[in-house]
């Protein structure tokens, strides 16, 4: 016995209901074509993944049941089934269903068991759990069909061999995290082995607000092997054999593709998060401030690469205290990368500004309110721009400054977007070098180096001052994302974090209170592409007002 799945990683766009459907039975007469028996979509691929609260409006949920019969009517053709991802409502209920699609109607159904409600997810603000699955029947098979979150725990995947699934297909919003690959396929590897039944694990790509989804889609037979990997980051479709001997089915060797190393994973998640947030939002392209150091010049890169040079306009907004290498890193990296630069000096209006409040600071020493005049002074010139011409402010500021608040609110933190957002600034150095060596493989920006080396090697500075170097304010990046990592991804108390970093406890402390004082800023900064497990926004939700420290030294 024998039959041919088509796996579709693709992507899905939010509310884009006929747009999704459309998208879908495009593949599926690809998929025919290729001689597929049965065709396999990612989860919610009818409404797209996560609506939130999008669910809540009764209007969108009849729709989206709706779409889910429109696709169903076109199995009427006597071509492929179809197994796929959307809403349903039921006896008063809402649920993150499965579908199956055959012969011009849904044969059956499921509801997802395992909610998740952590972290990025909170579908139980919107879901009903389902009960535990039973396997639906199709040409004579029983598949199981969990989906996402069912898998990472075993009760789902143990219920579906006991009622006698003989292959697990499983439909995945999963986003993009570090190490991510290593993780599902260990997990899978132990679901199939629990539950002695193969296991199809389809992922969407694409990108929703903060999330990047990187697909990396794959299969494990019984045995464990990864007969099938898939890209990560590209859409495809991936037809794969299967054939049923006495051990069950087992899923002929096709195709594997090498998936992105570190740090090349993490460079494709921020151009795929940019490129879908400016898209689907309508934007004609980005606006940012090119100063000269690392990080603005590596959001300047992102943004070529996933946009193009002729959508990103790079604005130099230089200072009393702008350095001349400043000056000509900026110019530089604008050449390397082919797009629009201008120069606009903010010494006028910081004149004025200081003329005008002069009378009121009278007798007061200058200190930071000068320094974060300069850096509003810059939001309020880029922002004319992106209100004069259209496009979208981007924010370049990096985990690390967010963390311990070296960031100006309604300065450099204005913005409707931060690629960088999610970023420890040793990661940007790792970013910024790989770039400058290697072309990702889907950039529409120039093949060799985007920045000059200097721009990676000179000390890093605000320059609001003279002579300001970060490491005046701040420990040596190093140590401080050590220190951050511990005390923000891992939620270790100071004692703690001081022991595995080996910094001194008084500046650990002090760091702790640094980030616990700043989280009012960053309830006001832009959303960025999320790429560890507890970024600034879904995943980590501190009160501002906060009494509570883990202790000091």
């Amino acid at each position: 016995m024998k039959f041919r799945l088509a796996l579709c990683q693709m992507n899905q766009r939010v509310g884009d209901l006929a747009g999704n459907v459309a998208a879908m039975l495009e593949w599926r007469q690809r998929a025919a074509a290729a001689g597929a028996d049965l065709v396999l979509f990612p989860e919610m691929q009818v409404t797209g993944y996560p609506t939130e609260d999008l669910v809540l409006k009764p209007a969108f949920v009849r729709r989206a049941m709706e779409a889910n019969e429109d696709v169903a009517d076109a199995t009427a053709d006597g071509g492929p089934a179809i197994v796929f991802g959307g809403i349903h409502h039921h006896d008063g209920a809402l649920y993150n269903a499965v579908f199956l699609a055959e012969k011009g109607g849904i044969s059956a159904w499921r509801a997802k068991h395992e909610l998740p409600n952590y972290g990025t997810f909170d579908e139980r603000r919107v879901f009903e759990p389902g009960p535990l699955p039973a396997p639906v029947t199709w040409n004579g098979i029983k598949l199981g069909l969990p989906i996402c979150e069912d898998i990472w725990l075993e009760r789902v995947c143990h219920h579906l061999s006991d009622e006698g699934a003989e292959l697990l297909l499983v439909i995945n919003g999963s986003p993009y995290e570090f190490d991510k690959d290593e993780t599902r396929q260990k997990m899978v590897r132990e679901r199939v082995t629990e539950s002695g039944v193969p296991l199809a694990y389809l992922n969407r790509v694409g990108g929703q607000d903060e999330l990047a989804f990187d697909g990396s889609s794959f299969i494990v037979n019984t045995g464990g092997g990864i007969p099938v990997q898939l890209p990560d980051w590209d859409e495809t479709l991936v037809l794969t054999d299967w054939e049923k001997g006495a051990d069950g089915w087992t899923c002929a060797e096709g195709v594997k593709t090498p998936l992105d190393p570190y740090p090349e994973d993490v460079y494709h998640a921020m151009m795929v998060g940019l490129a879908e947030y400016v898209d689907g939002n309508g934007f004609p392209g980005v606006i940012l401030g090119l100063s000269g150091g690392i990080d603005s010049a590596l959001s300047a890169a992102i943004a070529v690469d996933a946009l193009g040079p002729e959508r990103v306009w790079c604005v130099m907004l230089p200072s009393d205290y702008t350095s001349s290498d400043s000056l000509e890193d900026a110019k530089a990296c604008a050449e390397l990368l082919g797009c629009r630069y201008d120069i606009i000096p903010i010494k006028p209006a910081t004149e004025a500004l200081h003329a005008m409040l002069g009378p009121s600071f009278e007798g007061r020493a200058p200190d930071t309110t000068e320094e974060n005049l300069q850096s509003r002074l810059r939001m309020v010139t880029l922002m004319a721009l992106s209100n004069k011409f259209g496009p979208m402010l981007l924010t370049t500021g990096n985990k690390s400054e967010m963390s311990v608040g070296y960031a100006t609110l309604y300065g450099d933190m204005a913005g409707g977007y931060n690629v960088l957002k999610d970023a420890y600034k040793s990661t940007c150095f790792a970013l910024s070098r790989w770039r400058n060596r290697h072309k990702p493989r889907r950039a529409k920006g120039p093949d060799g180096p985007v920045m000059p080396m200097n721009v990676i090697t000179k000390p890093p500075t605000a320059e609001l001052r003279h002579d300001q170097k970060d490491e005046d304010s701040l420990p040596p990046y190093k140590l401080l994302d050590r220190i951050l990592e511990a005390l923000i991804e891992e939620e270790q108390s100071v004692a703690a974090t001081a022991r595995q970093t080996g910094a001194d406890a008084a500046l650990v402390a002090e760091i702790e209170k640094l980030v616990l004082r700043a989280e009012y800023k960053r309830r006001q900064a832009p959303i960025g592409v999320k790429i560890g497990r507890r970024n600034f926004g879904r995943d980590r939700r501190y009160p501002i007002t906060n009494a509570f420290r883990t202790g000091t030294p």
